[in-house]
This record gives structure tokens, sequence and C-alpha cells, in this order.
């Protein structure tokens, strides 16, 4: 499973990058608001960073307005992967990017017919919005293994991007419904590597270490 990061934070990307397991980064709206600077140049030093997929988002509604920035998100940088809603103007415009051969991450999916249609459209990547579906007492992890079953039925290519995960327990539960990508908020990944026994664990080597050496060279025990 490939491992984005959901932030448009350059701090937190450049941490998310040297732990070496970072294949992309996604962003939002929302996201981007909370930068400063231009929202191309936001992009471009994003793409500076890593080496896999941005995903850039249109704010526009309509079919036309969705083409013009998609055109022009896509040539920001080779990297960037365009976020278009799965609204009836946004599936019409999936259809006419992926003809031009730009690749699209359909975002605020919320149903297993969206995400058939997505594909169908050509989508490069189709976003579930787990964390958003729980929030209203639905099942989240369970549109993540239909659109898992649905995709494998038919062949399609579509990637399915997990997003809106708010914990380590649903990043490993899509990684056992086979989700091909999560994206991950900077503080839940970073609760990946967490666990007690791994923190006991260490504490316990380094004080039998510091002990026998401090023995070995007659000096008193580090603690």
């Amino acid at each position: 499973m490939k491992f984005f990061i959901d932030t448009a934070d350059m701090d937190e990307i450049r941490e998310a990058q040297e732990m070496g397991i970072l294949d992309g980064v996604t962003t939002n709206p929302s996201l981007m608001s909370k930068e400063e600077g231009e929202f191309e140049d936001i992009v471009r030093e994003i793409c500076g960073i890593v080496d896999g997929p941005v995903s850039a988002e249109v704010v526009s509604t309509d079919f036309e307005g969705m083409m013009k920035e998609a055109r022009a998100n896509a040539a920001i940088h080779e990297q960037v992967v365009v976020k278009i809603p799965i609204i009836r103007e946004g599936l019409k415009a999936v259809k006419a990017c992926s003809d031009e051969g730009i690749k699209i991450n359909v975002t605020l999916c919320f149903s297993a017919n969206q995400a058939l249609l997505a594909a169908k459209a050509g989508a490069a990547y189709i976003s579930p919005f787990l964390g958003r579906l729980d929030d209203i007492a639905h099942d989240g992890m369970e549109l993540i293994k239909t659109i898992r079953i649905i995709y494998d039925n038919y062949g399609f290519k579509t990637e399915v991007l997990a997003a809106s995960l708010r914990s380590p327990k649903q990043v490993m539960e899509c990684a056992v419904a086979g989700a091909d990508v999560a994206t991950i908020p900077p503080d839940v990944l970073k609760k990946l590597l967490d666990h007690p026994l791994t923190d006991i664990g260490l504490e316990r080597f380094l004080n039998d270490w510091n002990a026998w050496t401090s023995k070995k060279n007659g000096a008193a025990v580090v603690v």
C-alpha cells in the first residue's frame, strides 16, 4: 500500500519524506488555505520535496471552470494529479481530462456507485472518505471493501485512495481491505510507529547495555 500525507505544510511533508516511506501528497482547498503564498508556488514546492503524485484540487463547480483549472494545475508540474469532486459536472470533467491525458483524483466519494462512475470515466484515483462516513454512523471501511471488489470484478485500473483516516487502526484495516493508497494526516502517520512495548523493550535493552559496559569499565551504572 502506498502512503500519501494529507497536508500542504512543508515542514510536515519534509519530515514524512525523511522517514523514507512517503509515496505522494494530497492537498485540498482547506489545507491550502492554512498556508502562506500562491497556490501554484505551494504545489511546485511540494513537488520539489517528494517524487510521487501531488494532488491539487479545483474549486470551480461547473464543467468549463473545472477544465480550465485542471489544465492549469496539471501544467504546474508533471507530478500533479488534479482533484475533482464527484458531482455531475465533475464527472464530465473527469472524462474530458482523462481523454486529454490529465490524471484525476476523484474526491468526496461516499458511495460505491460514485466510485463505479469515477472508474468508468477514467479516474486515476478514487478517494472514499472513511472518517466522515463513520462520523454519521456509516461504516466507512465497508465502503473500501466494496469498491475493491467492484474494481477487481471488472479490472478497473483506478486506484483506491483511502482518505479521511483518523487512526492507525483505520490505516491497518485499509491495508487488509486492499486499498492501493492511504492518505494519512501527519499526526496519524507518526502514531503508526508508536507502541508501548517497543518503548519498554528499547529502554530495557539500553539499560542492560549501559549496565554491562559500566561494569566492564568499573564505572557507575548509567540509567
